[in-house]
């Protein structure tokens, strides 16, 4: 007899059942289940609550850090800022690498962004002050080149006003010939703060909206977004991608994703001198190797060695303990 018609006889799932019968109604316990999930969930939601954050608005970034807010408002215009380089899909450029792969090149540009005309000179226009008007006609009537001039001359005299703590002030640039620029950031700072900015990015010519990109990346270029993550324990060396804010539990099954943000050659330590570094395409990274991972757990069954560990590790005899102290090995010969 082969080993395949062995196993077929001696397979106790294969065999009728001479045990004892009794009525079930799967209806009911569907009905009990739900009915008992339902008052729990209830009582955990009326004991334990849930985070009720509000929302991060510019008005809130423009009146808590209005120094940073004006600083990267400049930035924008200059090109300096993280969304203006990012790279796909947003705007020119290579992305995320690992080694000569680099998806993000080649899925090319499907959001477009030009930092600069989305995050400020759209949104002025809808400042009907004399000085912004007069400085968005003076901004749009030059040319590239000169805008870069005015953008990039200014930024750098705001960057050169840092104190210790990294903490830029506008106020303390000395007056030279920076076009329109000051008059653009001024105008774009007191539009957060009276709340009109919110409503101009949220709009961006559509009447319904529903695709925050530009909001969160202009948000990402400055202090508040990053402020509030780390006020929350976001961030990825608190293992703020399987957290929920502030003590609230999370997504603990991320554990597999989060666990790289904290090996030092991904997010060195900001004194590290001499760890070899991949923190700039990190994220790159982690992807590849959590898709890896999941690769193999797909395809565990058949990929040689990775599908003798049971045999290696007999865990399942420890809980299947019963069937095979009756049975043994039978069913494998």
């Amino acid at each position: 007899m082969s080993a395949t018609a062995t196993r077929r006889t001696a397979d106790v799932a294969a065999k009728p059942w001479d045990g004892p019968n009794r009525r079930y109604d799967i209806v009911k316990e569907f009905a009990i289940a739900m009915a008992v999930m339902s008052l729990l969930a209830l009582g955990l939601a009326v004991g334990f609550s849930s985070p009720d954050e509000p929302a991060l608005t510019f008005q809130g970034w423009g009146k808590t850090a209005p120094d940073n807010f004006y600083a990267v408002a400049v930035q924008e215009l200059a090109g300096t800022s993280e969304a203006a380089g990012y790279g796909p899909p947003y705007n020119a450029g290579d992305g995320l690498n690992v080694g000569p792969l680099r998806p993000q090149k080649w899925s090319g540009i499907q959001i477009p962004v030009d930092a600069a005309n989305d995050f400020v000179v759209k949104p002025l226009r809808n400042d009907t002050s004399p000085a912004v008007a007069t400085a968005l006609r003076q901004w749009e009537t030059a040319t590239p080149a000169q805008h870069s001039t005015w953008a990039t001359k200014y930024d750098t005299a705001i960057q050169a006003t840092a104190d210790a703590g990294g903490a830029v002030h506008p106020s303390k640039v000395a007056t030279a010939d920076y076009g329109p620029v000051p008059a653009m950031a001024s105008g774009l700072l007191a539009m957060a703060q009276s709340g009109a900015l919110d409503g101009a990015m949220s709009g961006q010519g559509k009447f319904y909206q529903n695709d925050t990109t530009k909001q969160i990346l202009f948000l990402g270029d400055g202090s508040y977004l990053d402020d509030a993550a780390t006020t929350m324990n976001l961030q990825g060396n608190t293992w703020g991608m399987m957290n929920g804010i502030h003590k609230y539990p999370g997504q603990p099954w991320l554990w597999w994703a989060s666990v790289w943000y904290q090996v030092p050659t991904f997010n060195p330590a900001e004194d590290a001198t001499s760890t070899t570094s991949l923190q700039d395409n990190a994220d790159e990274w982690v992807f590849l190797i959590v898709g890896l991972l999941g690769v193999c757990i797909i395809f565990f069954p058949v990929i040689p060695g990775l599908n003798r560990i049971p045999n290696w590790l007999p865990v399942h005899r420890l809980i299947w303990r019963d069937y095979y102290k009756r049975y043994g090995n039978s069913h494998l010969t």
